[in-house]
């Protein structure tokens, strides 16, 4: 993916976040936040029969975290929990610069340089950090 498109999906993410509001009735709530900058996200994820049907974030968060969390969000939406943990460890192995199904990230592929700024890098992982507590709440409760 060339840089300038990679700039552009975390830039148009970061401006118009996909599903940022907040949501309280029937949604996991999770909270989760970077104590080496300003962000702090709550993560609401509606699952039903192990499918997450539904997910929203709100908080303040930087750019590379709020459009990580908006890109992430795109990707899980009417996925099955273990698709979404598929996406989730793929994205991680990106991040770790191993090698990765890159056709499975979608626009999460803007972040595949993202470990060359290593102060970013919790930014790029904050949302499915999060992501990973929701999971643990609905599984807990089940």
């Amino acid at each position: 993916m060339d840089s300038n498109f990679r700039r552009e999906i975390i830039v148009d993410n970061a401006s118009n976040p996909f599903h940022k509001e907040k949501k309280d009735k029937d949604f996991i709530t999770a909270n989760t936040h970077n104590e080496s900058c300003i962000d702090n996200i709550d993560l609401y994820v509606k699952v039903q029969d192990d499918k997450i049907v539904d997910a929203y974030f709100d908080g303040e968060a930087c750019a590379i975290t709020t459009s990580a969390t908006s890109i992430m969000l795109k990707n899980i939406i009417g996925k099955s929990l273990d698709e979404a943990r598929s996406i989730m460890k793929e994205y991680y192995k990106m991040l770790n610069e191993e090698e990765y199904k890159e056709d499975m990230l979608g626009e999460l592929n803007a972040y595949s340089n993202i470990s060359k700024q290593p102060s970013r890098l919790k930014c790029a992982r904050l949302p499915f950090e999060t992501l990973e507590k929701t999971f643990h709440i609905y599984e807990t409760e089940k």
